[in-house]
């Protein structure tokens, strides 16, 4: 692990109610801790909850994200999207772009582009997804798949200041497999190249994202690369979320 901030981004994805928050007390109690200074935690909870989680947890080192938009900077006649002018108004920092989910519902290269654009226009810090499919694994097309995602979802981006990469392989998310440790430091690695390709001077933050719990994450933690992690299921559960903060710093 990176021995600068660490970041640990809990997508709840489409889990989670108002009572819920209130399971975040001991994650609140942890953030404030002077041991833990160095530890920014992110929670992205369903657009419905961003208000109340950011005025649960505003008095506290702790920020709150969305975890996707629609594509349009501005208002207008989109039934059942939110813009990147609403998000903001919650309190929100941070958004997610580019999950395979979002992408498995429709989501190309072209929108997450307009996405980053649209986040950017309003300040937000973008955690951007990448990663590949187990077939395209297999068949050796992990550096050419990351490279076209970062290429064509940065595009026209000269400032990389707000945003986080994700790397977050699609046959490891919810499935219990996370790639050994030589390959995930291999792919960080292709990761930076080719962002060094597009800004030679930028120190992009890289994340590692993909079935993140208390039992694996001692060993993930054991590379250097990566700046912190993106966690879905376990990080519903504020004892297992804890758990994965402290193995993790210890």
């Amino acid at each position: 692990m990176t021995n600068n901030n660490i970041y640990f981004i809990a997508n709840w994805k489409m889990y989670g109610n108002t009572k819920d928050i209130e399971k975040t007390k001991p994650i609140i109690r942890l953030s404030k801790s002077k041991k833990y200074k160095n530890v920014k935690i992110v929670y992205c909870p369903p657009y419905t909850l961003l208000k109340d989680f950011f005025i649960k947890i505003k008095k506290s080192r702790i920020s709150v994200g969305a975890q996707n938009c629609h594509q349009n900077f501005n208002f207008g006649p989109f039934t059942g999207s939110i813009n990147t002018k609403l998000i903001k108004s919650t309190g929100a920092k941070y958004i997610i772009i580019g999950h395979s989910e979002s992408r498995n519902d429709g989501d190309n290269d072209q929108d997450i582009n307009k996405k980053i654009n649209a986040a950017l226009k309003e300040n937000l810090k973008i955690i951007f997804c990448i990663g590949e499919k187990l077939k395209e694994k297999k068949k050796n097309k992990t550096f050419s798949v990351l490279k076209k995602q970062i290429k064509n979802g940065l595009k026209g981006i000269k400032k990389f200041d707000n945003i986080i990469i994700a790397y977050e392989p699609v046959w490891s998310i919810g499935t219990g497999l996370i790639p050994k440790n030589f390959e995930l430091k291999k792919n960080i690695n292709i990761i930076k190249k080719i962002i060094g390709s597009l800004n030679k001077y930028n120190k992009i933050k890289i994340i590692y994202g993909g079935s993140v719990n208390p039992e694996n994450i001692k060993e993930l933690s054991k590379i250097s690369e990566i700046d912190g992690f993106i966690i879905g299921g376990a990080s519903t559960n504020p004892k297992k979320f804890i758990d994965i903060i402290k193995k993790s710093i210890n």
